[in-house]
């Protein structure tokens, strides 16, 4: 795992895309036609305990599955946007509603429809197998590929620098 080149103290709010950041750029169709989508126990794991340690958690996403809704209210994410198209409305919203600003939130994207939001973020990241216009705008490159770990990276990293990471308290869910 790289080092994050920011002061991660000022972080407060950790903003994900889902496809190719929470779960694997490829997605597996069902008969239905609904793709079915990857989740990463460990990602998982890192995202209920940033909720747990106090952080505003969102996620971001121009996909529209329920599973996925379901998946990340059951870690404790209540601002779920699905169905983003332009993601830099949702963006501004929780701006808002958190009351920090652009320069406190670590967003977490992949590919072009990311590239706005992440231009407003103060900590724009993405994982190792993001697009090249993507990577070329992040401070932080995870050496994790999406779906695999990415996430928990990050998070690691900013709950480290606040000193919320590992604690006789940290192993349930």
């Amino acid at each position: 795992m790289g080092a994050i080149n920011y002061d991660l103290s000022k972080i407060k709010a950790i903003i994900f895309d889902i496809d190719g950041v929470l779960s694997c750029e490829t997605v597996a169709l069902q008969e239905s036609g609904n793709p079915m989508r990857t989740i990463n126990i460990k990602d998982g794991y890192a995202l209920q305990l940033a909720v747990k340690r106090g952080f505003h958690v969102a996620i971001i996403t121009g996909g529209q599955s329920e599973a996925v809704r379901q998946r990340y209210e059951a870690l404790g994410i209540t601002d779920i946007y699905m169905g983003a198209s332009i993601k830099t409305d949702p963006f501004a919203e929780l701006l808002t509603r958190y009351g920090v600003t652009a320069d406190e939130v670590l967003y977490m994207g992949d590919d072009i429809p990311d590239y706005e939001v992440m231009k407003q973020c103060g900590l724009p990241c993405c994982p190792a197998d993001a697009a090249p216009e993507i990577k070329s705008i992040s401070t932080y490159i995870s050496p994790r590929n999406g779906g695999q770990g990415c996430g928990r990276d990050v998070i690691e990293q900013v709950l480290k620098a606040h000193d919320k990471w590992f604690s006789l308290h940290a192993f349930g869910w």
